[in-house]
């Protein structure tokens, strides 16, 4: 029998850049950022 454990985030682990700093490392993930902006009509860096 396997054992599974759902591991969720707590309150306070997210960082104002933190998305900043897997965009320089991954450029796919400024590239998906980018054109998700486009389609939406504003800015989610801004966010």
């Amino acid at each position: 029998m396997s054992k599974y454990a759902v591991v969720f985030p707590g309150q306070g682990s997210q960082a104002i850049g933190m998305l900043a700093d897997l965009a320089s490392d991954h450029p796919i993930v400024e590239q998906t950022f980018s054109q998700a902006s486009e389609i939406l009509g504003y800015d989610l860096w801004d966010l």
